[in-house]
């Protein structure tokens, strides 16, 4: 879900986040109690041959609840994505030019937090104003399933809307979509329910792929300074890691964000666990990436940088 740009083009105007702010906030977001984020999905720009290789993979159709699929957004915005749809969780695949404008640049990346419960997004936005955002920036997301009327998705939240490949953002899935039959959602398991399990289809448990466990994704400075307030105010476990960048764990999903010039930003490594185990190693190239699933329950997918070999 390509979001930053529409926001920007939509003429929102917020306070940012400098170095110094996020440096100076608290020192962990379990300090809030409550996880009030999730990891919901992240996506990376590859090059052409990476793109298409994932596009046309026999293996990955195999493998996970494979999706390619053009979505229309607010304002009429639209992108061409390739999908693998887990239990929960998903990742989201696509090639230069894909998407519009700057986030469609090789090695633009982006990742989505989403709330279990309905309200909690209200919460966050409150804790960022503590973490040294002045003005968090609300954006609501629509979908149109392609009779020109959109119906709300998502309510959105970010710290800024200046980035310089990396962009972040909070989440709550509307009540209109999830009534909406298009959708295709599951009924709510309890009263508030706004979960990425509702959202998600069960197809994934005919495959292996069954969740993201771990995300790697290289991102400048000024775009760390701007994910870190986000990350906390949403109750993650945030610490620094040697040689600059975060590990945010909680929810089940462990993000990694290491701190690079832009010419080396980019979609590193995602990590997945499998809904039975595998008893060999199956390798797998597919354009210039490596999926190596098994022996286990788990599989990891290795991105070369901006397509190098």
């Amino acid at each position: 879900m390509i979001i930053v740009l529409a926001v920007a083009l939509a003429g929102a105007i917020g306070g940012g986040v400098g170095t110094a702010q996020a440096e100076g906030s608290r020192a962990s977001g379990d300090s809030y109690g409550r996880q009030l984020l999730l990891y919901n999905h992240s996506y990376g720009v590859f090059d052409r041959e990476t793109a298409d290789a994932i596009e046309h993979s026999d293996y990955l159709r195999e493998f996970a609840n494979f999706q390619v699929r053009t979505t229309t957004g607010s304002g009429g915005q639209t992108w061409t994505g390739r999908y693998l749809l887990g239990r929960e969780t998903y990742v989201e695949l696509f090639g230069v030019g894909d998407v519009p404008g700057q986030d469609g640049t090789l090695g633009s990346a982006g990742l989505g937090l989403s709330t279990e419960r309905a309200g909690d997004l209200a919460t966050v936005t409150e804790r960022l104003k503590d973490e040294g955002v002045a003005e968090p920036i609300d954006f609501l997301q629509t979908r149109d399933f392609g009779d020109g009327v959109p119906v709300p998705w998502f309510d959105a939240v970010f710290t800024d809307t200046q980035y310089d490949a990396f962009g972040a953002w909070g989440m709550e899935y509307r009540s209109e979509y999830f009534a909406d039959p298009r959708s295709k959602t599951e009924p709510a398991s309890f009263p508030g329910d706004v979960g990425r399990e509702r959202v998600l289809p069960d197809d994934y448990s005919t495959h292996l792929m069954r969740d993201v466990t771990s995300v790697r994704i290289a991102i400048t400075a000024g775009d760390l300074a701007d994910t870190v307030p986000l990350l906390r105010a949403g109750g993650f476990s945030v610490r620094s890691v040697a040689g600059g960048g975060v590990v945010a764990e909680g929810g089940g999903t462990t993000i990694r964000l290491n701190v690079v010039p832009r010419a080396q930003a980019g979609y590193q490594r995602v990590e997945m666990s499998l809904n039975r185990p595998v008893k060999d190693r199956h390798v797998e190239q597919i354009g210039n990436s490596t999926l190596t699933v098994g022996p286990g329950s788990h599989a990891v997918w290795t991105f070369a940088a901006n397509g190098a070999q």
